[in-house]
């Protein structure tokens, strides 16, 4: 099992709002699928996954502000 992390999405990016879910634990998802959505002070973006994986469980709930490079999710990679 691994995790997905919040992404740094600019050099000066401390944390960011974790918007929504797109992807519902214990569902598969695609490479290049959105996982979730966040939100900085610059942008509002959706965070794809590049590799094909089932969402184990979520670690942050939608509506919290979390530092970059915190654990979001537990995911299975299926490759």
């Amino acid at each position: 099992m691994e995790t997905v992390k919040m992404p740094q999405l600019s050099d000066d990016m401390k944390d960011a709002l974790l918007c929504d879910w797109l992807v519902e634990e214990g569902t598969d998802f695609a490479a290049g699928e959105a996982l979730f959505e966040v939100e900085t002070d610059k942008v509002v973006a959706q965070i794809e996954s590049d590799r094909a994986g089932t969402l184990v469980r979520y670690l942050v709930e939608a509506g919290d502000r979390v530092a970059y490079g915190t654990d979001l999710a537990e995911v299975n990679y299926h490759d």
